[in-house]
């Protein structure tokens, strides 16, 4: 056997050189009758016959890396990585370096260059309404694998052939938003362009970036813009974010309807904000706002803001607003001399207030329901001792965190434990060091151990999982009920409330016993 390959070389290719054995016997048969030759060469006969079988290996393929091994990179200048990264968030900025793909080691960064770039663009948009328009670089390829509307606008059956695509309806720094997350897969969003960036995701489909743009508005809503995103939520069907904005608008009401973005609902919205049966405000407050829209809504519309002209633009609305539910006091010196209620409806509203016999009205007559606040009470029991617990305006505080966003409307406090009297309290709220809501009041104790609430003007809108300090300073009767066996953790149907010491309290108020035995809440 010999180990040679096809060209007789010592290789990793080989060659078997088989001699049979019939073909040895009769050559050795052969030579023997020829007459006795030497030993040696007897022994030395070569094969008549043989077959030659080659066996060849399987050759290992060898891959990029293996031709060019890859060096160890060398230190990247990070600035000149910076620069060009900057240059691109500028409109129209080519790259002027020769060898700029050698500065970025992965293909999403390199994508991300092309990002507002001119280099390679095969594609424009004008963007913005008349006058406001900003023309943007695009590159189809990119476009068309991060949205399905490119996609069919590029590649589709119907697709055009244009090199510049005027879209009117959509804001440069939305469009801008958008295109930042097809290149370069980073969600970049602000206050002042998350609705017009949702709008631009929706119309394009770009679903994990819309969903981003609903995420950020959640974090963001309260009372000041909840009714304008409940406009633009049921506009753009996003029907989590709208039942987030009824959560808000309900127990926050009267801070909702007083804010300026009130004003800028459409008239759809307007009625459903009417219409809300569980709406948390005094009825005297809905109609202030309903009369605020109707004059900013005239402006709209290019009318001069008159009686008749605000009535106009209400229509049938107005009759949604439950005039005859409101205080007396609130009707008489509200409501009947703002002029926007006729002679007949003003005597009716009055009667409905006085005679027994009622008459008829297209007002809704019912009151709302509102809301319920729920109470968590942290202490197992309370007691009272003759040296405990004394009030020399010091401040009594814990703190708290829940896992659902909530509505603090206040708290539950004791009272007098030798008898009825009357207390001042300072309640404050806050978050690490901001306050969030503050009110003086007083309340009447009537001596017995019963917790006794005291309110906040307005609702403190409460995030999930961040902690809270509740605090009070009470001023009145030197003793009082106080709580012990408190409780760390307390289940509040279905929010969990989680207390902890607070250093700002100095007057012995902790976990384990003290004042402020209740958070009184809207959920």
């Amino acid at each position: 056997i010999l180990m040679v390959d096809e060209k007789g070389k010592n290789m990793k290719c080989l060659t078997f050189f088989l001699m049979l054995p019939e073909t040895v016997k009769n050559r050795s048969k052969k030579s023997s009758k020829k007459g006795n030759s030497s030993t040696s060469s007897s022994s030395k006969l070569p094969p008549v016959c043989y077959e030659i079988i080659t066996l060849k290996t399987k050759k290992k393929k060898k891959m990029a890396a293996d031709i060019f091994p890859r060096k160890k990179p060398a230190n990247t200048n990070t600035t000149a990585v910076q620069q060009y990264h900057q240059q691109n968030l500028n409109n129209n900025n080519t790259i002027p370096a020769p060898n700029w793909q050698g500065l970025y080691p992965t293909i999403r960064e390199r994508n991300a260059v092309m990002f507002n770039n001119d280099l390679m663009a095969d594609v424009h948009f004008v963007v913005g309404p008349p006058g406001g328009t900003q023309r943007l670089p695009g590159h189809k390829y990119v476009l068309a694998v991060g949205s399905s509307v490119f996609h069919a606008m590029f590649y589709g059956e119907l697709a055009e052939d244009k090199d510049e695509i005027r879209i009117p309806d959509v804001e440069p720094a939305a469009f801008l938003a958008m295109l930042k997350y097809i290149y370069c897969d980073e969600i970049d969003l602000a206050a002042d362009t998350v609705l017009a960036t949702l709008y631009a995701a929706k119309k394009y489909i770009v679903p994990h970036l819309a969903r981003a743009c609903v995420n950020f508005l959640e974090t963001s809503l309260s009372a000041k813009n909840a009714c304008v995103l409940l406009s633009q939520s049921c506009l753009f069907e996003e029907p989590d974010l709208t039942q987030r904005c009824w959560e808000v608008i309900d127990a926050q009401a009267e801070l909702a309807l007083k804010s300026e973005g009130f004003c800028d609902i459409d008239f759809q919205t307007l009625e459903s904000i009417l219409r809300r049966e569980t709406l948390n405000a005094k009825e005297i407050v809905v109609f202030e706002a309903a009369l605020n829209w109707a004059e900013v809504e005239c402006q709209r519309q290019e009318l001069t803001a008159t009686i008749e002209n605000k009535r106009k633009v209400l229509g049938k609305a107005l009759y949604l607003i439950r005039i005859p539910t409101m205080a007396l006091d609130d009707f008489a010196n509200g409501a009947a001399q703002s002029g926007i209620l006729t002679l007949n409806e003003t005597n009716d509203i009055f009667l409905w207030y006085t005679a027994a016999k009622k008459p008829e009205l297209q007002f809704v007559s019912k009151p709302r329901k509102g809301l319920v606040p729920q109470r968590c009470h942290r202490f197992q029991s309370c007691a009272y001792r003759s040296n405990q617990w004394r009030y020399r305006g010091r401040c009594d505080s814990i703190q708290f965190a829940v896992d659902k966003r909530v509505f603090i409307a206040g708290f539950g406090l004791y009272g007098s434990s030798c008898g009825s009297a009357e207390y001042s309290a300072k309640i404050e709220l806050k978050r690490q060091g901001v306050i969030l809501g503050q009110n003086l009041s007083k309340y009447f104790s009537d001596g017995s151990s019963n917790t006794f609430p005291v309110w906040f003007e307005y609702p403190v809108q409460i995030e999930p999982d961040t902690f809270y300090t509740a605090s009070v300073i009470l001023d009145g009767n030197e003793l009082s009920y106080f709580g012990q066996e408190g409780m760390t953790e307390v289940q509040c149907g279905k929010v969990t409330v989680q207390f902890q010491c607070s250093s700002d309290s100095t007057n012995g108020t902790g976990v384990q016993g003290g004042q402020i035995p209740e958070l009184i809440f809207y959920a």
